[in-house]
């Protein structure tokens, strides 16, 4: 459940210190399909290459560098932002961890301002 306030929206400033945190990035069978289609890969080669068994051995996560960074994280850009699984889209507004706002530099943005 997101430790947050529910009439705030938090603007990602895509700073990439969510991307280090280690842990599970589920990805489905739909997610699977388009990194594979944006990175110009087979899908089986891209399972194969770019994920592994989640720790509660109910489907797949993206592997992580030995540091615990995202596979596709380069400095602070996610080299498929465009295909980014939902985890990520949703981070910190659908779903977040306790302490996560010591990391994460969103701005909190009253849902009454959102754009759209």
């Amino acid at each position: 459940m997101p430790e947050e306030n529910p009439e705030v929206y938090y603007q990602c400033q895509r700073c990439g210190n969510c991307c280090r945190w280690p842990g599970d990035v589920r990805v489905t069978k739909k997610e699977i399909s388009e990194i594979a289609r944006f990175l110009a890969m087979d899908e089986t080669e891209f399972v194969q290459q770019f994920t592994r068994l989640r720790s509660d051995r109910r489907g797949l996560s993206l592997i992580e560098k030995p540091n615990h960074e995202c596979i596709f994280l380069e400095g602070i850009e996610c080299t498929i932002q465009p295909v980014k699984p939902g985890q990520c889209r949703d981070f910190p507004n659908k779903w977040n961890f306790p302490g996560w706002r010591e990391f994460c530099e969103a701005i909190p943005v009253p849902l009454a301002e959102k754009k759209p």
